[in-house]
């Protein structure tokens, strides 16, 4: 079977990038099971997973946050994009982030409703659709699809760092389209914008932000899909109009006023939830529909978020 998925990425991506990335996940996977840094990694040291549990249970919070953790939101956002064509005034993204299916199905359940309720024009999808960071992937798989069947076509996706490479093939076989440092054109009235997706930048790092544009002119409007918004000095200065990420949580457990504990990621702690700007890009950080690590929220309710694109 891996062969065979192997085979299919290496046509859809071609031998030396298929070759490299399976390379750089099987060694991170190594390094996690042979005890190296990746290994101390919050996201990678189940222990610690388990004694966060058990203490928010003896605590009696751990209930409450599971609660909270299904009472998804879904959150409006406006964005002014001086090189969108007019045409383009109201279309609508739906941006869905950090489903992590396999540890949230209560979160998955209350999403699957929620999408009968809305009404966008693409929907897009950035990453860390998997709960834990190495091992099988058929549940979440399984997860995927089940959300997949209630999501209006067309649908985009990237992976994060809890995804590995050789679920893209299912994923592209559901008729969500991976974009892995490439770009597609998004058409509406003999008008064009690009929509391009990076492939992950906080984990792995084998994102190429120069692949990914390659084919899109400077002057035309673009979007950037990144599971993380770490990068966005580098998305910034690479001419993109709008930034779309997640990865943060907004971190998921915050002190009353959503104040972060933790946001596990390098950037400033304004970037790591809601509508953003650097330069003159506009970014946009979900904090997700799905929980890491434990499956609680506190002080910072999932999401799914409509964007409404407008020309200036």
């Amino acid at each position: 079977m891996k062969e065979e998925i192997a085979k299919r990425l290496e046509e859809r991506l071609g031998r030396k990038y298929a070759r490299q990335r399976l390379g750089i996940e099987n060694d991170h996977h190594a390094h996690v099971f042979g005890g190296g840094l990746n290994f101390f990694h919050i996201e990678n040291w189940y222990s610690l997973h388990s004694l966060i549990r058990n203490t928010l249970k003896l605590t009696g919070l751990y209930w409450r946050g599971l609660r909270n953790s299904e009472r998804i939101q879904i959150i409006r956002n406006t964005v002014r994009l001086p090189g969108l064509p007019s045409c383009f005034d109201g279309f609508t993204l739906l941006h869905i982030s950090d489903m992590h299916v396999d540890m949230n199905s209560g979160a998955m359940h209350r999403l699957i409703e929620l999408l009968h309720e809305i009404d966008y024009d693409i929907c897009v999808l950035t990453g860390d659709y998997r709960g834990a960071t190495f091992g099988s992937f058929k549940e979440t798989l399984d997860g995927i699809a089940q959300v997949r069947a209630h999501l209006k076509e067309p649908v985009y996706g990237v992976l994060g760092n809890h995804d590995s490479i050789q679920m893209v093939p299912a994923m592209e076989d559901m008729g969500i389209r991976m974009l892995l440092n490439e770009s597609v054109l998004i058409e509406h009235d003999d008008e064009h914008f690009h929509l391009v997706g990076i492939d992950d930048a906080h984990y792995f790092r084998v994102d190429n932000i120069e692949k990914a544009t390659a084919e899109v002119p400077h002057h035309e409007c673009s979007v950037l899909l990144s599971h993380t918004p770490e990068i966005y000095r580098l998305a910034a200065n690479a001419d993109f109009d709008l930034m779309l990420s997640g990865h943060t949580h907004g971190g998921q457990i915050c002190l009353p006023g959503s104040v972060p504990i933790t946001i596990d990621s390098r950037l400033p702690r304004s970037m790591a939830s809601g509508p953003w700007a650097y330069k003159n890009m506009a970014g946009y950080t979900s904090v997700g529909v799905g929980s890491s690590i434990v499956p609680v929220r506190f002080n910072c309710p999932p999401e799914i978020t409509l964007h409404y694109l407008q020309s200036a």
